[in-house]
């Protein structure tokens, strides 16, 4: 049964999304402030977190920090705040969604399956590919530079880096990487490609400002140069 923490400081909305959640099989814990969360997850650690930016004590944004200092489960932000910049923000830190208050449950619900399909894609047991001085693993989930360090993706970051290193050298259109990886219904959102390709170049990439392999083709989409 999957696990959902769900953080947020209004009591109404634990409680609608505790039942709706609990009437759909996810096993359900809350909490209602940054610490709170950071101290549920680490105690019994959660298969997905739905977060809410505006906590009373601690800022959202940290505490996706502090819970990717330790692990990549998925995390969906459930905010107020609309702004570009705020989801800039949540992106870069590591959140792998983020759905804007008012929400509707089925919209919510949709994004926790999407977030699910990607943890559970099949891959092909053989399949390695190098990007850089990183040797990638997409059977075990794992990128290890060249003088061992393993290097850690979220789910989200590992299902767009999948889909390029599936197709080298082929040009995989914003609009086909967007329905892959966070479902039909998303067609405009490409900031959210441009977040995670910056990411990926981050972590990857020997000079993430002129990447050699995670390549833009502007107004396009991506494609991964071997």
């Amino acid at each position: 049964m999957t696990r959902i923490l769900v953080v947020d400081d209004e009591p109404q909305i634990l409680r609608a999304l505790r039942i709706n959640l609990r009437a759909r099989g996810y096993d359900v814990e809350v909490a209602d402030t940054g610490t709170a969360a950071l101290k549920a997850a680490a105690g019994h650690p959660p298969d997905l977190v739905v977060l809410d930016l505006g906590l009373p004590d601690l800022d959202g944004v940290e505490v996706i920090r502090g819970l990717r200092g330790w692990t990549t489960i998925p995390i969906i932000v459930l905010s107020g705040r609309a702004g570009s910049a705020d989801k800039v923000a949540a992106l870069d830190a590591g959140a792998d969604d983020y759905v804007t208050k008012p929400f509707g449950v089925d919209e919510l619900l949709a994004r926790i399956r999407a977030v699910t399909r990607r943890l559970a894609s099949p891959v092909d047991a053989t399949a390695t590919a190098r990007v850089g001085r990183h040797t990638v693993d997409l059977a075990t989930r794992t990128v290890t530079r060249d003088d061992g360090t393993e290097i850690r993706l979220t789910p989200t970051q590992w299902a767009v880096l999948e889909r390029l290193l599936r197709h080298p050298g082929k040009l995989i259109s914003q609009r086909q990487l967007l329905h892959e990886v966070w479902g039909p219904e998303y067609q405009q959102e490409t900031n959210y490609l441009r977040q995670y390709l910056a990411q990926l170049r981050r972590k990857l990439e020997d000079d993430p400002a002129r990447p050699r392999h995670l390549i833009t083709e502007p107004g396009m989409g991506y494609r991964y140069r071997p």
